[in-house]
């Protein structure tokens, strides 16, 4: 490096001041202080941002095997043959009510904590939102030691999972601060799959935690206690809050005056509303549809794995060949993922139908990590339709899409509240989930219509962000 280059690296080094561990000026786009420092101290926040969504998701999705243990067997008549775990004698609608209010919960906080980075700073949120985990794992692990509780209480409880939902959109918008527009979509796509993969942890660790010891049901939410705390001491130690991260909350809400903001939350409850729905109903499905609660309890977990996993390499597609494209193919792979799941379910195929939804799964990782990588650009396509080429308004829309992403990723969410909700209506309302299958296709269809006219069709303002 010249006497030049050096000088210019140490005119871009980040101040690091006072005990919170603030940094003062951060310039990702700067390739000179990117290499020389910003890329490692990017990486170091992201590792320790993953840990700790990656707990938030795992509590977040509890509730997802628990009940699995938690269901009765019934006669024709409705009355009780069998009871579950613990003496609790769940059916499948009280079932799919869990699911939902826990998903729905973690959808709405979302929300505030979106705004919590802007507010706290991110490293000091991550430290705090880990630490709220403890409330959702305690209360589990209390309520499923007395099956006389009513369902109101066990629904309340169920409900503070959503704490760990929350934790995606705070963490997700504190890391696009961190690095620059080209490595965006495989940042994100990273954070993203290492939370999303808790889920499919947690699916996998829970039966094994549960049948060991005398703690029974009790072990699901106990084992995540230290882990939490871990987690808040981990990012105290180890993450940095970014002053320009630390901004007035208003960019947040000026984001919502932008109807791309809204367009693409619907199209993100496509994508990630789609995973997260799935990964709660799934291994419920195959115990209640299937009467296999063996392979829900064995192999549940392999869907949320495999949608988590493809997730950051859809960020990279779109990368390399734009979003739009990306996310019209993963729509139209879950619709025809979402037909062979129907015939499945019709002809009484496990195998097809379990290969149906793992095919389903992976499409929502694609897509997830694609409709992520197109906010960003979306938001520069506007900065720059505006005219308006001044560093101030580049940080103005930075702080926008970073405001964007949270309440993208807060409305996408509520189709984990749906799914289930339409899964118990179809149920109780025909006898079979084959209804809400062909709802969902029809939904996928309707998104790619949806995303091509407004983002890859010839002509459109936003083609091929």
């Amino acid at each position: 490096m010249t006497i030049s280059d050096k000088t210019a690296v140490e005119a871009v080094e980040p101040g690091i001041i006072g005990k919170g561990r603030w940094i003062e000026r951060w310039e990702p786009e700067n390739d000179l202080f990117w290499e020389a420092r910003g890329k490692s101290i990017a990486f170091r926040n992201l590792v320790f941002s993953i840990v700790a969504e990656h707990i938030g998701f795992s509590v977040w999705l509890l509730w997802s095997i628990v009940v699995v243990r938690m269901y009765g067997t019934f006669d024709e008549s409705g009355a009780l043959v069998t009871a579950g775990a613990g003496g609790w004698a769940l059916t499948a609608g009280q079932g799919f009510t869990l699911l939902a209010v826990a998903s729905g919960v973690g959808a709405f906080l979302r929300i505030p904590y979106t705004f919590a980075v802007p507010i706290f700073g991110g490293r000091n949120w991550t430290v705090i939102s880990a630490l709220l985990l403890l409330i959702p794992t305690l209360g589990l692990a209390w309520v499923v030691q007395h099956p006389d509780t009513s369902f109101g209480v066990l629904v309340a409880i169920a409900a503070t999972a959503g704490f760990g939902g929350g934790n995606f959109a705070s963490s997700m918008s504190n890391i696009s601060f961190f690095y620059p527009d080209k490595e965006k979509g495989w940042a994100l796509g990273l954070n993203a799959a290492g939370g999303n993969i808790g889920v499919a942890v947690a699916q996998k660790l829970v039966p094994l935690v549960i049948g060991i010891g005398a703690l029974g049901l009790s072990a699901a939410g106990l084992v995540y206690v230290p882990l939490a705390v871990a987690a808040a001491i981990l990012a105290f130690l180890f993450m940095d809050n970014l002053r320009e991260a630390k901004a007035d909350p208003k960019p947040t809400a000026a984001s919502l005056q932008h109807g791309h903001t809204w367009l693409m939350a619907f199209l993100y409850i496509g994508t990630f509303g789609s995973f997260i729905g799935y990964s709660a109903a799934f291994p419920t499905l195959l115990t209640v549809v299937f009467e296999r609660a063996d392979i829900a309890l064995s192999w549940g977990f392999l869907g949320a794995l495999i949608g988590s996993l493809s997730r950051p390499y859809g960020g990279k597609l779109a990368d390399r060949v734009g979003g739009a494209i990306i996310t019209v193919a993963a729509f139209v792979v879950m619709a025809i993922a979402g037909v062979t799941a129907v015939i499945g379910v019709q002809h009484e195929s496990l195998a097809l139908f379990f290969v149906s939804f793992m095919v389903l799964f992976a499409a929502t990782g694609i897509g997830n990590g694609s409709t992520y990588r197109m906010i960003p650009s979306i938001f520069g396509r506007i900065q720059k339709a505006k005219g308006e080429d001044t560093d101030e308004s580049r940080l103005d829309f930075k702080r926008q899409a970073a405001g964007a992403v949270g309440i993208i990723s807060a409305v996408g969410a509520f189709g984990g509240f749906a799914i289930p909700f339409i899964y118990k209506i179809a149920k109780e309302q025909t006898g079979t989930i084959v209804p809400a299958l062909q709802i969902y296709v029809v939904v996928f269809l309707a998104m790619a219509v949806i995303t091509w006219v407004f983002y890859l069709r010839k002509g459109a303002a936003m083609r091929n962000v």
